[in-house]
């Protein structure tokens, strides 16, 4: 296993760390999967107050179970979703965390979820951030962290405000946003935690294509976190393993000598730049074309069509199609009739109707 320094902190984790949202609902399963991953080293579990339970309790119950016996070799992360102005309902939460996980301190304690305007509101006097500190400072957190689905530009500011040690962000193969923020937090002395490596299970799906970037690859997953563990930006990867299996095989792609290679490096940085310029022929994303008066959704469409065409990922392509094709909101391409109305609003001059024919044919036969 591969072992990181966490920014600053002086901490070593490890490169894979167990995203424990997924676990299995039987108790029993999930401590053997999460103890499994603890003797293959990885030392880094992720848990949250808000996590949904299973048949044991809740998330941080079972995690903390797992932990008896192995505490002293692993970090504990966890989250505080609570997002008023009651610093007093906050500490609640904390308290639970660390009653459910049985500890006297969380190692990376999370704001959880937070948005630039969020925090801005939370720094008032005598409020969250002032009570976050204050914990820090007794020992009852060791390291202030934060995670976020924001916009690049306001993970930045966050991270600008000096309060925090380290992040958790999103960061695949298929959305690169992070990219830059990544890069920032890590050169301001941040750890950097990856959530999404397989792109929310969008990377499970076979690929030639992107098994191609990767020598010695043996599936779409094992390339999508040896892609992320290769920035050199990145601390840690989080994989939500629910079986013994996914342990070990992404403890074993995170014990491999580099990751990648620099050739591999290379190759991908190349691949992604060919990949963004076919990405952004076929479809910018940015939804001038809406709204559609029959209700196609024509960016999301598109973007099925690239999963098939750019990545290689058709079963997904196919599934997320015909997602589109039970949604009366946001209909597939085949409800197109034609109207012609999108294509004098789309700044590329993409003839929409002409591709959304294709999309249906492609992806609905």
């Amino acid at each position: 296993m591969q072992y990181r320094e966490y920014g600053k902190t002086g901490g070593r984790v490890s490169a894979l760390g167990f995203g424990a949202l997924r676990l299995p609902k039987k108790p029993g399963r999930a401590v053997e999967i999460l103890r499994r991953a603890f003797d293959l080293g990885v030392n880094y579990v992720d848990t949250a107050a808000s996590y949904p339970a299973s048949n044991h309790g809740a998330n941080e119950r079972v995690v903390g179970e797992a932990l008896r016996g192995y505490r002293d070799r692993v970090y504990v992360a966890t989250k505080n979703h609570y997002k008023g102005k009651s610093a007093d309902d906050w500490q609640v939460y904390l308290e639970r965390s660390l009653e459910n996980l049985g500890v006297d301190y969380i190692d990376f304690y999370h704001l959880h979820a937070l948005r630039w305007d969020v925090y801005r509101r939370q720094l008032v006097p005598g409020g969250i951030m002032e009570r976050f500190r204050e914990a820090k400072e007794a020992g009852v957190i060791r390291y202030a962290c934060f995670s976020s689905h924001d916009k690049p530009e306001n993970i930045v500011k966050l991270v600008d405000t000096g309060e925090f040690d380290g992040m958790l962000v999103q960061y695949n193969l298929l959305d690169r946003a992070n990219e830059g923020a990544i890069a920032y937090a890590h050169e301001q002395g941040m750890g950097v935690a990856i959530m999404g490596p397989v792109g929310g299970g969008r990377l499970v799906a076979p690929s030639e294509r992107i098994l191609g970037m990767a020598d010695e690859a043996k599936s779409t997953p094992e390339v999508a976190l040896r892609f992320v563990l290769s920035n050199p930006s990145v601390t840690l990867a989080l994989s939500g393993m629910k079986t013994l299996r996914m342990v070990e095989e992404d403890a074993a792609t995170a014990s491999r000598e580099g990751v990648l290679s620099a050739e591999e490096r290379q190759r991908f940085v190349e691949a992604m730049g060919e990949v963004q310029q076919l990405l952004d022929l076929y479809c910018t994303g940015c939804g001038y074309c809406l709204p559609c008066p029959n209700k196609v959704y024509i960016p999301g469409n598109f973007e099925a069509m690239n999963y098939y065409r750019v990545w290689g990922l058709e079963k997904l392509a196919r599934r997320r199609y015909k997602q589109f094709g039970r949604n009366k909101s946001r209909r597939w391409a085949a409800a197109c009739v034609g109207c012609g109305e999108c294509e004098s609003k789309c700044p590329q001059n993409i003839p929409i109707r002409e591709r959304l024919k294709e999309v249906a044919a492609t992806l609905g036969s």
